[in-house]
């Protein structure tokens, strides 16, 4: 099969496409041919090793050669114990333990998939799993009349977490590039900021709910930007500013009489699937930027990487 490998951590230009064996699965796997996997920024940050939580598993090479988790696609063979799905399913998930999703094949967790809804494409089904189990949790304590902030909205998190607040009531500001700024107003956001121009810990805005899906500065400018009783909430960024948040952030949080913390983002289809069923409602929106072959995986990290893509990439084994 091809498969899009590496064996060190760096640049796209360490990843080369490569005829490899097909996997067998072991027990409790499910071994899926690919239609579709959508880029997260988890995967760029696995193939540059940074931060360096991103090593996790493999500290001088990367434990896993072949990048992607969020795969939909076509169960092709099942191992021993598997009971909730046979040849022939149509499935999709968050396979970050395992990744594999730059193939043609993937071997997955049967406890990591569902059954795909037949209304999405597989393009469409393999954007969820992890952004919208990202934002589910992270916009849970929206509500009507709250004011939010999304930091990174323009990406697929963002794109997802700015509908999903909008749908619980609040008043959303989205903040991201210049670029992006008609992109988020058109997935709902009432204002949007260019981080470029403005520093919104610095303005006299405050927030009730703040999510940064790209964390980097001080956990006293989060906290300025905070009303009272104003939770923050961060997932990704440099290991550096996650370290101030699970720490400083915590007791300055308790001090000031706010909740500072590190996203805690739960796995597996009861946490993706909700997100599902409102993209089959036509309640939220599913925004695919651009869609990238296997060999032109190289490009499509870089798009998400670099911060050019709205919403989400996807790639396709053919």
């Amino acid at each position: 099969m091809k498969a899009v490998v590496r064996d060190r951590y760096g640049w796209p230009d360490v990843l080369r496409l490569e005829d490899v064996p097909v996997p067998s699965p072991r027990a409790g796997q499910v071994r899926v041919k690919v239609a579709a996997t959508s880029v997260n920024l988890s995967d760029w940050e696995s193939l540059r090793g940074w931060p360096a939580y991103a090593r996790i598993g493999g500290l001088r090479s990367p434990a896993l050669r072949t990048l992607g988790s969020d795969i939909a696609g076509v169960v092709d063979e099942v191992g021993e114990g598997v009971s909730r799905f046979r040849a022939g399913d149509e499935v999709y998930g968050d396979n970050l333990a395992l990744m594999g999703g730059f193939a043609e094949y993937a071997l997955a967790p049967e406890s990591a998939l569902a059954l795909k809804p037949s209304q999405l494409t597989f393009a469409e089904a393999s954007t969820i799993p992890q952004a919208g189990a990202i934002a589910v949790r992270g916009t849970e304590k929206a509500m009507a009349g709250s004011r939010v902030l999304i930091n990174g909205a323009g990406g697929g998190s963002g794109a997802f977490a700015i509908q999903l607040a909008k749908r619980l009531g609040a008043q959303v500001t989205g903040v991201d590039n210049a670029m992006k700024q008609d992109f988020m107003r058109s997935m709902g956001a009432d204002e949007v900021v260019d981080y470029a121009k403005v520093d919104f810990t610095r303005t006299t805005r405050r927030y009730d709910l703040i999510l940064d899906l790209v964390a980097s500065r001080s956990v006293f400018a989060y906290r300025r930007a905070l009303t009272s009783g104003g939770t923050y909430r961060c997932v990704g960024g440099s290991v550096r500013a996650l370290l101030r948040v699970l720490t400083v952030g915590s007791v300055v949080g308790r001090v000031t009489g706010r909740s500072i913390g590190v996203l805690v983002v739960k796995q597996g289809p009861p946490h993706f699937e909700p997100v599902a069923d409102l993209c089959v409602a036509g309640d939220v929106r599913i925004h695919i930027d651009r869609t990238f072959a296997l060999d032109e995986v190289s490009a499509a990290l870089a798009r998400v990487g670099e911060g050019r893509a709205l919403g989400k990439v996807i790639v396709v084994p053919t």
